[in-house]
């Protein structure tokens, strides 16, 4: 073999070895066809900081497994009954040991006013109550029945014929909706969840609204009485908006099937402007989805004729239906009720008379004038 052919052997031999590593190259960088996808692919996606995630704009707290059984009804109007005529029979028994002397002077009559006017009945009802009893004398002589006098008249006070009928239930499928309003202190929130045990113990279906956003207290208070009863409790982020909440939790009951919805709202009494506005836009919002069936302005019955005051505020913000008097034993004076009613033009429909978890009942006027008599 001549020098020449050689040379063309190893040019010919390096080329192939040249090409074979080329093509070995190109060959493992290029990469396989993914295969057809047959199923639904889920994607992972690692968590989210604290920072990129925004509180969810309500929740619903779930019941938990053991829960307290509410007292009934006609069991607590019992109990309630004897804890009143406990802590109002000295009205009573004042009034009718003025009644039962042998001779009604002038100064008798004058003790007499004094004693109910400073049992917060009022000015206009006190007079109503002397005038009627004179009346009743002058045609009657002595009442044989002094009791019975005075029962007379502070039954037609307290107006029996009152409609005091809780409207928990809402029409066309939709639930009934309670708007709870009052003063921070009187006892709103305890109010809700009191009014939540009354529902699940007249086999309803109950679900409170925490839309006093601005007090987490108030929240988690509520929180804490839907759990001892079973119910759901709606709420929110701390600040957010109240309406946003009220709505969601009457949005909540409608899709759920609750027979009732009791939304708490804030009681600041910063300003009376304010205060209209933000009940205001509450109540609209509620009303885009379920009507406001009752409106309870809850009062707390110690500070008496002061509490007036708050009374007029709240009923020019909101079309109050009804009044839940708070805190009726110990200091409280019975005629709060009369006033009360007098001042707004609607009933008493709630009383409570103590901190257990069921002191809170129906009014009823005749057995509470019997209360107070004693």
């Amino acid at each position: 073999m001549s020098s020449l052919a050689l040379l063309i052997l190893v040019i010919a031999v390096v080329a192939v070895v040249l090409i074979g590593v080329v093509i070995g190259l190109v060959v493992r960088g290029r990469k396989p066809a993914p295969l057809p996808n047959t199923h639904t692919d889920v994607l992972v996606q690692p968590p989210e900081t604290a920072a990129d995630t925004e509180a969810p704009p309500v929740e619903v707290s779930a019941p938990p497994a053991t829960i307290d059984k509410p007292e009934s009804t006609a069991s607590r109007l019992v109990r309630l009954r004897q804890r009143l005529a406990g802590s109002q029979g000295g009205f009573g028994r004042g009034l009718l040991a003025l009644l039962s002397r042998d001779r009604l002077d002038e100064d008798t009559w004058e003790s007499i006013e004094d004693l109910l006017l400073t049992a917060d009945l009022g000015v206009a009802p006190t007079q109503q109550v002397v005038e009627g009893l004179r009346t009743r004398l002058r045609v009657e002589g002595a009442p044989q029945d002094a009791r019975a006098a005075l029962r007379d008249e502070l039954v037609a006070l307290v107006d029996p014929s009152m409609d005091r009928r809780l409207q928990v239930s809402g029409t066309d499928g939709k639930p009934g909706v309670v708007l709870v309003v009052g003063v921070n202190g009187t006892g709103k929130t305890t109010t809700v969840g009191k009014l939540a045990r009354i529902l699940v113990a007249e086999d309803r279906r109950g679900t409170p609204g925490a839309a006093d956003t601005f007090r987490a207290a108030a929240v988690d208070q509520l929180a804490t009485w839907g759990e001892r009863v079973g119910v759901e409790v709606v709420r929110g982020p701390e600040a957010s908006d109240p309406a946003s909440v009220a709505f969601e939790a009457v949005e909540h009951g409608v899709n759920d099937g609750v027979d009732t919805v009791i939304v708490d709202t804030a009681g600041r009494l910063q300003n009376k402007a304010g205060l209209m506005d933000e009940l205001g836009k509450v109540k609209r919002v509620i009303e885009k989805r379920a009507p406001v069936t009752e409106v309870l302005l809850v009062i707390d019955a110690t500070t008496g004729q002061n509490g007036l005051i708050q009374a007029r505020v709240f009923s020019e913000a909101v079309d109050v239906t009804g009044v839940v008097l708070t805190k009726l034993d110990g200091s409280a004076k019975g005629g709060i009720v009369v006033s009360v009613q007098r001042e707004l033009g609607v009933p008493v429909k709630l009383v409570g008379l103590g901190e257990g978890p069921d002191d809170l009942a129906p009014f009823d006027a005749e057995a509470f004038v019997d209360a107070l008599l004693g």
